[in-house]
């Protein structure tokens, strides 16, 4: 089983290339998964790897890309979801 986790990142999120961003930092660390905007304005990043890679995205996700304005990162374990490659959607 690959270890997985749901961040939920709010703030000022959308509009500021954090999708592609976040992409681009979860390929580096060797992640899968996703990045999608929220109807309610934030940001939901599933993704599965190594726990330290999962720990530095975290990391990552509480600035984001220059533009953003991160006020909230929520992060919760999921079973493995059998992802491969990353895709900004």
């Amino acid at each position: 089983m690959v270890p997985c986790a749901r961040f939920t990142v709010t703030g000022r999120v959308q509009g500021v290339f954090f999708r592609a961003s976040t992409r681009e930092r979860a390929l580096q660390l060797g992640l899968a998964g996703y990045a999608k905007n929220c109807s309610d304005g934030s940001v939901e990043v599933v993704a599965s790897g190594e726990p330290e890679a999962l720990d530095a995205l975290d990391a990552w996700l509480h600035h984001g890309p220059s533009g953003a304005r991160v006020e909230r990162v929520r992060r919760e374990a999921l079973p493995d979801q059998g992802m491969r490659g990353f895709v900004a959607r």
